[in-house]
């Protein structure tokens, strides 16, 4: 028991000890990956020359420590590799999106433009087969002034060039113009389908939240993945 009572009194607490390195780490700046997991060990160790022999550690306790530590290191090594791998898939969407730039290209929109006689043309997205798809356009004061009977057409996407004349074969005046995309069920249910404008992709332009947008000449700035087609 002389024994015993000797090295409690030689022996500092493990907890002082353990303070003592964890004040010691707290004045270093936070530890990541090798650095926190030496922290970790050097406290381990502390821990067992300083532990009470009449009640020593558990080694499954020891083994779930040492499981803990390797898989908060390996999280930090995961998020850096993540972090890279987004900078360089952002880094390949934006050479993509510079690729486009000069290219008339079909987007969500329902306008299109008539420049000395001529239409940039638009075009439509269907989700599923059509048995009679309608093709309404209207000018600026919402006149139809042509209407396009497409008949039956298959799920996609449809590019579609439009000849800017009137219903009496007139050539219509320079403008923009919107339209409408609809379709009637054998049943005679009639269906609203997604419309595409056609636009000349003028440049690639980094948002304030980091991410990039193509500008368009209509005045959108669409995504990479809004994109339905080249033509």
């Amino acid at each position: 028991m002389q024994t015993q009572n000797t090295y409690y009194r030689d022996k500092a607490p493990a907890t002082d000890l353990l303070g003592q390195v964890d004040t010691a780490s707290r004045k270093e700046a936070a530890p990541a990956g090798a650095d926190l997991q030496a922290t970790f060990l050097r406290l381990l160790i502390a821990q067992m020359q300083n532990q009470d022999p009449t009640n020593p550690m558990d080694s499954s306790q020891m083994t779930s420590q040492l499981a803990q530590i390797n898989t908060v290191t390996g999280i930090g090594q995961l998020n850096t590799q993540l972090s890279a791998l987004a900078a360089q898939l952002g880094a390949n969407q934006q050479m993509e999106m510079s690729m486009l730039i000069g290219a008339t290209v079909l987007a969500p929109g329902n306008t299109t433009a008539v420049v000395e006689g001529k239409s940039t043309g638009f075009g439509v997205q269907l989700d599923h087969d059509v048995d009679n798809l309608d093709i309404v356009v209207k000018d600026s004061a919402g006149r139809v002034v042509d209407t396009l009977h497409l008949g039956k057409q298959s799920a996609g996407t449809i590019p579609l060039g439009w000849e800017p004349k009137g219903p009496n074969g007139e050539d219509l005046p320079d403008g923009t113009y919107t339209f409408t995309a609809t379709s009637t069920t054998r049943s005679g249910n009639s269906e609203t389908h997604k419309t595409l404008a056609a636009s000349v992709v003028q440049g690639v332009v980094k948002q304030p939240d980091g991410s990039f947008r193509l500008a368009l000449s209509n005045g959108v700035f669409a995504q990479l993945g809004d994109i339905s087609a080249i033509v």
